[in-house]
């Protein structure tokens, strides 16, 4: 799976299979030994047409919000390598990187001068990480109560200009629902 820090499970990027009709086969469940835990997948290697599932004979880039990639490439289950269950083709990565860019180039933007502070920022506290390491963490926890505080004044300015849970999730490019829900916990934090 692919993650990017910003979205989290918002949007996990995978190599999704394809059915020979088109269609999408239905998640598969994985046993891992013992217990009642099974995994569910809906990778490309999961579909080999072993253990009752179906074949599948493309791949394409898919993502945890729904979105699925266009371009489909071959599966040669000849050349699989059972083990690394990696696809070779380096498209569907990049299919959902750009779904990743289009995600961000649609959410809320940061003006520019903060976005500037912002790396400055980080490029200080990484330096200081490495030359006082400790002054890196009182400023880290700084940082932190600063973020705290100014999160849930945010928030509430938030709630109180009506947004929608479908402009939360926009602005933050998340689903409706976790738009919400950070809204909501950025009212909790003490």
């Amino acid at each position: 799976m692919w993650t990017t820090e910003q979205f989290g499970t918002a949007h996990e990027g995978y190599v999704g299979a394809v059915l020979d009709d088109g269609a999408e086969p239905e998640p598969a469940y994985i046993d891992p030994g013992s217990g009642t835990d099974f995994h569910k997948t809906r990778e490309w290697w999961a579909y080999s047409g072993d253990l009752n599932r179906p074949r599948a004979t493309r791949a394409r880039a898919a993502c945890s919000c729904g979105w699925r990639g266009e371009t489909e490439c071959a599966i040669d289950w000849d050349d699989v390598d059972a083990f690394t269950a990696v696809h070779p083709s380096p498209e569907p990565r990049a299919d959902w990187s750009q779904h990743i860019a289009d995600v961000e180039a649609h959410t809320v933007p940061l003006p520019a001068e903060l976005t500037t502070l912002l790396d400055q920022l980080e490029a200080s506290l990484a330096r200081l990480s490495d030359e006082a390491p400790l002054a890196a963490i009182k400023a880290v926890d700084v940082l932190e109560r600063l973020t705290k505080r100014v999160a849930r004044e945010a928030a509430f300015n938030a709630e109180a200009d009506g947004l929608s849970d479908e402009d939360l999730g926009q602005a933050l490019g998340v689903p409706p629902a976790e738009g919400k829900a950070r809204l909501q916990g950025y009212h909790l934090r003490p």
